[in-house]
């Protein structure tokens, strides 16, 4: 894999002969993505020094990376080739693990085992999926990616050739992006607390991902298809990203008023007085609040939220759907002025998700 690693064009979608891990470590350095070694034949880090696996031992001012050794994984992450050198020439078995945080980089890890699949709001968390809709077939991570993509009418990551993707030796898919400039993009896990689908996970910062090349026990790291470096992470994945919380928490201040045109639609439907219309004043609240940092205060997972509640009003007879519609474009406007088709694709999604499930006085239906 060695020229074909320098050589992007001599690569195809199937085998290619596999560099050694010197080489591939070199490479990934050369281009800003630093590295370091995982244990000969599996794809987790190499060991800690004897110091650094006591209980209670911190990579955090730890001298070992300084001094050269690679304790704590991707914490120990470099692009010093003079180390590089050390580290593999002596260990030639060692694989190659990257640091993605510090590359600029974020992967979507697609996982192809089929397990039995969790309650359907865990399927596309903060996308309703009614109890009508028929999820035969439906058994791991490439049809969730791939159904999640549809709603938004794009093309699914995994079958994204304008991206460097990495088939896993599992079976699994590595799609990789250049993440936003500024944009601390999160790990996260398809079945975890934060999750942009299930059976996906999201490698970003905090996190590694295995070097394309890179030989295992299980097999290789194999790139497919036609392109050989990262693309930028596409928009619309991006805001889903955004959405489902892989961005880390701001500083936000106290939530500023409703915009006076959004409050008085809500007013007008009588949501000032009872008491579900008052959780839609405090939702778009959170909503126009967004307005005080740039990024990183969950302006989408907020206003689709409110979206939510404003479709069960409407579904529940309590507000008109103009009304609510217009509630929510201006407060997402003052949030987020000029992101007009941004905010209309989430305002829409979440308004029919909520008009599913009417709110009544009592609470939904």
């Amino acid at each position: 894999m060695a020229s074909e690693l320098h050589n992007s064009r001599s690569y195809s979608s199937l085998a290619a002969p596999v560099a050694g891990p010197l080489v591939t470590a070199r490479w990934c350095a050369s281009r800003g993505w630093p590295v370091h070694p995982l244990a000969p034949g599996r794809k987790t880090p190499a060991g800690n020094c004897e110091d650094c696996r006591r209980p209670g031992h911190h990579h955090k001012g730890c001298g070992c990376p300084a001094a050269g050794r690679w304790c704590h994984g991707f914490h120990a992450a470099t692009l010093d080739f003079a180390r590089i050198e050390q580290w593999w020439g002596a260990n030639p078995g060692f694989g190659v693990g990257i640091s993605c945080g510090p590359a600029g980089l974020l992967v979507v890890d697609i996982d192809a085992h089929e397990r039995q699949l969790p309650g359907r709001d865990r399927l596309l968390p903060g996308i309703a999926i009614s109890d009508s809709i028929d999820l035969t077939g439906l058994a791991n991570g490439f049809h969730t990616i791939g159904v999640l993509a549809a709603l938004r009418g794009f093309t699914s990551p995994a079958d994204d050739e304008t991206t460097l993707r990495v088939r896993t030796p599992s079976g699994g898919l590595h799609v990789w992006y250049r993440a936003h400039s500024g944009h601390r993009w999160q790990c996260s896990t398809g079945s975890g607390v934060r999750a942009l689908a299930w059976q996906v996970d999201v490698r970003a910062h905090g996190g590694y991902i295995v070097a394309p090349g890179t030989v295992t026990d299980a097999g290789v790291y194999e790139p497919v298809g036609p392109a050989r470096e990262p693309a930028p992470l596409p928009d619309w994945l991006a805001r889903e990203l955004e959405r489902t919380g892989h961005l880390p928490p701001a500083y936000v201040p106290a939530p500023r008023p409703v915009p006076p045109r959004a409050r008085q639609a809500v007013l007008a439907a009588g949501g000032g007085h009872r008491g579900a219309g008052r959780v839609l004043a405090a939702l778009l609240a959170e909503v126009a609040a967004c307005a005080a940092v740039t990024e990183g205060a969950a302006f989408s997972e907020k206003l689709n939220r409110a979206a939510f509640t404003a479709g069960g009003l409407v579904a529940g007879g309590q507000l008109a759907a103009e009304e609510a519609e217009h509630a929510l474009r201006e407060a997402a406007e003052h949030a987020r002025p000029g992101q007009e088709r941004r905010y209309t694709a989430i305002i829409r999604s979440g308004l029919s998700a909520g008009r599913t499930r009417p709110l009544l006085p009592g609470g939904r239906a």
